[in-house]
């Protein structure tokens, strides 16, 4: 079988209430997920799997769906995305992060964080395509999240669609619960500034956005949504960038989502 070259995507996932209503965000991401071909695995560093010591590695043959968040309507916590694993894969991503240089694992009891089952649920409903997860480090620098993806990014060749899950603006203690919330300046200012600088490819600025862009403080309160994009851009090396998606949930959530491709 002819194995192709897959993107990268950086997927911003919001509240999990666009499981039980995707709207726009979830159309583009199934728009978008009917264009690929030849995806053979999926694999995802979430914002919601942090581990301190060595990078983990999801090796369970069928992971569990996680349900990792309190107060939503109940459907929400029945839903289930029964993807298999890939033990084979998450072992050849220990041998490649080992290779260079970087600490992992294999883990065969996690199961999938909303951060990646969520969006997956939008993107591949059919819940047939293996994935695997891999955790984010506690103790980081976006330069370190950067060389993360940078060392998986030949699995891309393989026929793996690597995905980084997160959030460019994130603050949940400004979410607004009116019927037609609008992001406040600050965020689009920095969505904005965020964006210009991955259109013209400006990575060192990017390792320099906690000083740099505006309303990083407010936009980014902590760092484990935004640093999957580090992520991202390290698996997506020279590939062009196009935006996928661009909206906004309850005033502070940015839904923007990029893919880099070939």
């Amino acid at each position: 079988m002819e194995t192709h070259v897959q993107p990268v995507l950086f997927v911003s996932h919001g509240a999990p209430t666009l499981a039980l209503d995707g709207g726009a965000w979830g159309t583009a991401l199934k728009t978008w997920a009917e264009t690929l071909v030849g995806v053979r695995a999926i694999l995802v560093l979430s914002a919601h799997w942090e581990h301190d010591g060595p990078i983990q590695v999801m090796a369970h043959p069928h992971p569990q769906t996680l349900h990792d968040f309190g107060g939503f309507p109940e459907p929400l916590y029945q839903m289930q995305y029964p993807s298999p694993g890939d033990p084979a894969l998450a072992a050849r991503v220990v041998d490649l992060l080992t290779a260079s240089g970087l600490e992992a694992e294999l883990d065969s009891r996690r199961p999938l964080d909303h951060g990646v089952w969520v969006p997956l649920k939008a993107a591949f409903p059919e819940a047939r395509i293996p994935v695997i997860q891999i955790s984010l480090p506690v103790r980081r620098t976006p330069r370190q999240v950067f060389e993360l993806g940078r060392a998986l990014a030949g699995l891309r060749a393989e026929g793996v669609l690597v995905i980084g899950s997160g959030g460019i603006v994130h603050n949940l203690r400004l979410l607004d619960g009116s019927s037609d919330p609008k992001p406040d300046a600050w965020a689009t200012g920095f969505e904005s500034w965020i964006a210009d600088r991955l259109t013209l490819g400006d990575i060192p600025i990017l390792f320099d956005a906690a000083s740099q862009a505006p309303s990083f403080a407010k936009a980014v309160p902590t760092t484990e949504h935004f640093d999957p994009l580090y992520f991202a851009l390290g698996a997506a090396g020279a590939s062009g960038i196009r935006s996928v998606h661009d909206g906004w949930q309850l005033g502070s959530l940015s839904l923007r989502t990029w893919v880099w491709s070939e």
